[in-house]
């Protein structure tokens, strides 16, 4: 992969982990309520460590937005739709396999919606819509010729 479509595919990556991340904090911690970051009864902890996940997903738009500016300036950027647009929806997708793996099954500090019937059927719905979002954006990456 050309040095400008690799850029540029880095900074679909980090803004679609950035995205996905705001997706989830915005409809499931605060819309509908489903969870926080961590469970607990002290609902001043749960809302802190949301805080703490919505500066960090902030961070991760603010710094592929940087990226694309950064390289940009310095010639270094594809223009490739396809490359760009995988790298967000593997990014998003990365985002969920990688925080529904460690939170919800490794850690177990919360789960997508734990008060449902079958909390597990969320967890693994989560899971399974990540790796969708994967495919997909190989999918479109792949539509990319190389030159």
């Amino acid at each position: 992969m050309k040095k400008e479509n690799k850029n540029l595919f880095i900074a679909g990556l980090i803004l679609g982990l950035g995205l996905v991340g705001a997706i989830d904090g915005i409809v499931f911690h605060q819309l509908l309520q489903w969870h926080h970051m961590i469970l607990s009864p002290n609902i001043k902890l749960e809302i802190f460590t949301d805080g703490l996940f919505t500066a960090l997903f902030s961070a991760k738009l603010l710094w592929g937005g940087m990226k694309i500016f950064q390289d940009a300036r310095k010639n270094e950027l594809g223009t490739s739709w396809k490359i760009f647009t995988g790298g967000i929806f593997i990014g998003g997708g990365a985002f969920n396999l990688v925080e529904g793996i460690v939170d919800h099954h490794i850690l177990q500090v919360h789960r997508v919606r734990p008060l449902a019937e079958n909390p597990l059927f969320y967890d693994l719905a989560f899971l399974a819509i990540g790796l969708l979002l994967v495919i997909i954006g190989v999918m479109i990456k792949r539509m990319e010729k190389e030159a």
